[in-house]
């Protein structure tokens, strides 16, 4: 037998092991939709708080829309939503595990309130959340104003949908909230489907972190994420610029300082446009140039009628879906705020930057920096 020949048995025996092994329903995609599973498909929204099978559309006069069905009665879109109290915090979901949450629909009002919108998540009955960020950031929409997102992780549509498709697996047990910084209710839509399925010993879980400095501290220097120890790889980044100079603000760098780094990190990045998988200030035609794409966009340019005049304000994603930046023991990433003065010299900068970092790490993390207070949050 010649060494083609060989090899490709080998490898027809390696794919056959594999399609042997039975499927746990985890990373569905066109590759293996044709798969069979034991998993249980399962869903969380106001018409079935608790996901349990044959217990969906029960609800009766305790339903938030019973009275536009109060004529046709149980089962005719009762309860759709739920308003959530002044300072209050709702539990969306409290679901026992092992499985995965693998979609998540929201869609919350008022739009024009969303920093106010604390989402966390917590694995497994930890007492510190995995993920906390205000609510439009964590879906790439941190303006509080609507935009459309076609990512491969969110997408956001018409007309306040937001979605997300980054998959979570939990071991004992998942549990979602959402508290209101408000002093009045506001009211969400969901509903987060999942599938209830033994999780791999290698799986880790999603983490978020949301920072805002307005205006940075240290001219020209802000820190996406720090603090983090452990086993993991860097999955996103989701950042709300606002641009308090005149002209170009992104030359800065990206930096991943990773398993021991002090002084000058492992991976450096070339300008934030770049990082972004942009070129040249996102310019085309004299203007800033919208685009969104499965794994980078540009999506938010308020006002868009300006060119680099102070007060704009940007949201820009990148998911590191086929390339993440995997760490054995610690991570600090942080972005360089550059422009120009005379001279053709940089000009480190003091805007207003938020953002959202994901990534996946093996349990326990470090508990997170605290959020800023309501007022710090807000956009103004």
């Amino acid at each position: 037998m010649n060494t083609k020949r060989i090899i490709w048995v080998l490898s027809a025996m390696c794919a056959a092991a594999v399609c042997a092994e039975p499927f746990n329903g985890i990373g569905t995609g066109m590759g293996n939709l044709f798969r069979l599973s034991d998993a249980k498909t399962r869903s969380v929204s106001p018409e079935n708080f608790t996901g349990e099978k044959g217990k969906a559309a029960m609800a009766g006069e305790e339903g938030s829309a019973w009275h536009a069905a109060r004529d046709l009665g149980q089962g005719w879109k009762v309860s759709p939503f739920v308003r959530i109290k002044a300072k209050d915090t709702f539990t969306l979901a409290d679901i026992d595990g092992p499985g995965c949450i693998q979609q998540i629909w929201l869609t919350p009002a008022p739009m024009d309130k969303t920093r106010g919108m604390i989402l966390r998540f917590y694995w497994d009955g930890e007492a510190e959340p995995s993920i906390e960020t205000p609510l439009g950031d964590f879906f790439a929409c941190g303006w509080a104003r609507y935009c459309q997102i076609n990512s491969l992780a969110v997408c956001v549509n018409p007309g306040s949908a937001f979605n997300c498709y980054w998959q979570m697996p939990f071991r004992q047990k998942a549990r979602v909230t959402v508290e209101n910084l408000h002093d009045n209710e506001i009211t969400i839509y969901y509903q987060i489907n999942y599938a209830l399925t033994p999780v791999p010993d290698d799986a880790a879980y999603l983490h978020a972190q949301f920072r805002r400095e307005n205006p940075l501290a240290n001219a020209g220097a802000y820190t996406l994420l720090d603090g983090v120890t452990g086993k993991g790889h860097y999955v996103g980044t989701y950042m709300a610029w606002g641009v308090n100079s005149p002209g170009w603000w992104g030359e800065g760098e990206i930096k991943f300082y990773m398993d021991g780094d002090k002084d000058f990190p492992t991976i450096a990045g070339t300008g934030t446009e770049d990082y972004f998988c942009g070129s040249y200030n996102f310019h085309h035609n004299g203007r800033y140039t919208y685009f969104s794409t499965p794994y980078a966009g540009l999506v938010q340019v308020i006002p868009d009628d300006q060119y680099e005049k102070p007060g704009q304000r940007f949201g820009l994603y990148r998911w590191h879906i086929t390339d993440p930046v995997r760490f054995d023991t610690d991570l600090k990433v942080t972005m360089q705020a550059l422009g120009w003065q005379d001279g053709g010299r940089y000009l480190p900068l003091k805007d207003d930057i938020s953002s959202v970092a994901f990534w996946y790490q093996a349990e326990p993390h470090n508990p997170f920096p605290n959020l800023p207070p309501r007022d710090q949050l807000e956009l103004k």
